[in-house]
């Protein structure tokens, strides 16, 4: 594949592409793993110019002092700070987990065995 050439203008560099090839849409082709007759390269090779031609326009927008980013809309994390300790559990109060203990929930339990509940095997 050839290497894009440059050209000065008065914004700076301009990258001059190459031309679309044959070699380069049969090769496309092989990485997609396409098998195109002779008319779906042709048309690959149009789209393909269309393509390229388009980035080269968006290129030529002037961007300094633009912020990238990385998301269309902004985005904001809405979970809340993960911090240890009873006071950050919104749910259940100190007196709720008096009243919800290991005892009272593993009464009502089937089956137990040291503290947890006792399923059957599920795994041979």
């Amino acid at each position: 594949m050839a290497d894009m050439t440059e050209k000065t203008s008065k914004a700076g560099p301009i990258h001059v592409r190459p031309a679309i090839s044959d070699e380069m849409i049969e090769y496309v082709g092989i990485l997609a793993k396409l098998e195109l007759s002779g008319a779906e390269k042709e048309e690959a090779k149009k789209d393909m110019e269309r393509m390229l031609a388009y980035i080269d326009k968006l290129n030529e927008l002037d961007t300094e002092g633009v912020e990238p980013m990385t998301h269309r809309f902004p985005l904001t994390n809405v979970f809340r700070e993960d911090i240890p300790g009873e006071e950050s559990l919104p749910y259940p109060s100190s007196a709720e987990r008096e009243l919800i203990n290991r005892e009272s929930i593993l009464n009502n339990a089937p089956e137990q065995k040291n503290g947890a509940f006792k399923v059957p095997k599920t795994v041979e």
